[in-house]
C-alpha cells in the first residue's frame, strides 16, 4: 500500500469521511469512519498532514490528532468550498479538504486551547442570556400593551411594569394574564442574576490573564472586549498586519474594484460579528466621552467628527482600535499614549 502523506477529514457528529493521497497526489484512502474508530484509525497511520474545516468540534479533533503526532491545519469552510467538485456529499467534501490543505495560498485557523474555548463559552452564554432577557422584556411590554398599559423605554419603564404585575389590587390585569406575566417577570429576574454571575466570571478570567489586562488599558477596550480578543484570537501573528486583522473582524470597506478603478462601499461585516459589535460599542463610548469632556487631546478624532456623522466616525475609530489591539497582541508590548494625548 502506498504511503499516505495528506488526509482530508470531513468531521460530523457520528460519521466521518477520510480522503487520503500519497506524495504524487494519487488517492490511497477513501473511507467512512464511525466516531469511535477515528482515533484508532489515525493511530495506525504515520505522521502526516491532516486538513479539517474549522467548524463545530474541529478544535477538539485538532488537539487529539496533534497529540498523535500528525500536523493538523484548520481552514475556513468558505475557502474550501471552491474545491468541491459537482455534487456535495461527504466524499467530495473530504476530497476538497484534502486538495485545499495543500494550497500555498490557503489561510489557516490556529487551534484554540480548552482555556480559550472556555472563555468563549462564557461570552456566548452571557450573550445568549442577554438576547433572552430582551425577548422576555419585549413580551412583557407587548402583553401589557394589549391591556392598555404602557411604560417609558428603559430600565425604569420595565420596573414600573413589574410593579403593576405584582400588584393584585390593579384590576386592569386579569388574573390569568397576571399569572402569565408573573412567570415572565420571574424568568426576567433569573436571567438578570445569571448575567451578573457571568459578568463576575469574565472579570475573574480577565484578572488572571496578563494579555487581557494589557489590552484593557486601550481606550474603548474594557474587560469584556479584552477577554473576547484573547480567547478568540489564538495566534495574532497569523495576521500579516493590523489591516488584515481588522478585515477579519469586518471593519474595512467592501471592495468591488476592477480595471484599475477602486470602488469601496460600506464595511464588509465579514468575520467575527461579536468582536465587531464590541469594538463599535467601545468606539461609541470613546466618542461619547470625548463629546462631554472635549476632544482637544485627540486631534484625529476631532477632525473626523467635524467631517463625518457620529456612527461613521465610530466605525473608523473601531478600525483604529482593532489595529492597536492587534499590534499589542502580536508584539507583546504595553499600550503607549499618543504624543497628542501625553501633551
Amino acid at each position: 500500500m502506498r504511503t499516505v502523506t495528506t488526509i482530508g477529514l470531513d468531521i460530523a457528529k457520528s460519521v466521518f469521511q477520510v480522503h487520503g493521497v500519497d506524495a504524487a497526489g494519487q488517492v490511497v484512502i477513501r473511507r467512512r469512519l464511525k466516531r469511535r474508530y477515528v482515533l484508532a484509525f489515525f493511530q495506525r497511520l504515520p505522521p502526516n498532514l491532516v486538513g479539517i474545516e474549522a467548524c463545530a468540534s474541529s478544535h477538539h479533533w485538532s488537539r487529539e490528532l496533534k497529540a498523535l503526532g500528525h500536523t493538523v491545519r484548520l481552514m475556513p469552510p468558505a475557502y474550501v468550498k471552491p474545491y468541491v467538485k459537482r455534487q456535495k456529499n461527504d466524499a467530495t467534501d473530504a476530497e476538497a479538504i484534502c486538495e485545499a490543505v495543500t494550497r500555498a495560498s490557503m489561510r489557516f485557523v490556529p487551534t484554540k486551547t480548552p482555556e480559550q474555548q472556555s472563555c468563549l463559552m462564557l461570552h456566548r452564554t452571557r450573550h445568549l442570556f442577554i438576547r433572552q432577557q430582551t425577548a422576555v422584556i419585549n413580551s412583557i411590554r407587548a402583553h401589557l400593551a394589549e391591556l392598555g398599559i404602557v411604560a417609558p423605554v428603559g430600565r425604569k419603564g420595565v420596573e414600573e411594569l413589574l410593579r403593576v404585575i405584582a400588584d393584585p389590587s390593579d384590576k386592569r390585569v386579569p388574573e390569568v394574564a397576571r399569572a402569565c406575566l408573573a412567570a415572565l417577570g420571574s424568568q426576567l429576574c433569573k436571567l438578570k442574576e445569571q448575567i451578573l454571575e457571568f459578568d463576575r466570571m469574565i472579570m475573574a478570567w480577565h484578572r488572571s490573564n496578563e494579555a487581557s489586562k494589557r489590552l484593557d488599558v486601550i481606550p474603548g477596550v474594557g474587560p469584556m472586549l479584552a477577554t473576547a480578543l484573547v480567547a478568540g484570537v489564538a495566534d495574532p501573528k497569523a495576521f500579516r498586519s493590523g489591516r488584515n486583522f481588522s478585515a477579519w473582524i469586518g471593519l474595512v470597506p467592501k471592495q468591488h474594484s476592477s480595471g484599475g478603478k477602486d470602488r469601496l462601499g460600506s464595511i464588509s461585516k465579514q468575520g467575527d460579528r461579536y468582536l465587531r459589535g464590541l469594538f463599535v460599542a467601545g468606539a461609541l463610548a470613546v466618542i461619547r466621552y470625548a463629546k462631554i469632556h472635549g476632544t482637544k487631546h485627540r486631534p484625529w478624532l476631532t477632525t473626523l467628527l467635524a467631517r463625518k456623522p457620529t456612527k461613521v466616525a465610530a466605525i473608523a475609530l473601531a478600525n483604529k482600535l482593532a489595529r492597536m489591539a492587534w499590534a499589542m497582541m502580536a508584539s507583546g508590548e504595553c499600550y503607549k499614549q499618543p504624543v497628542a494625548l501625553a501633551a
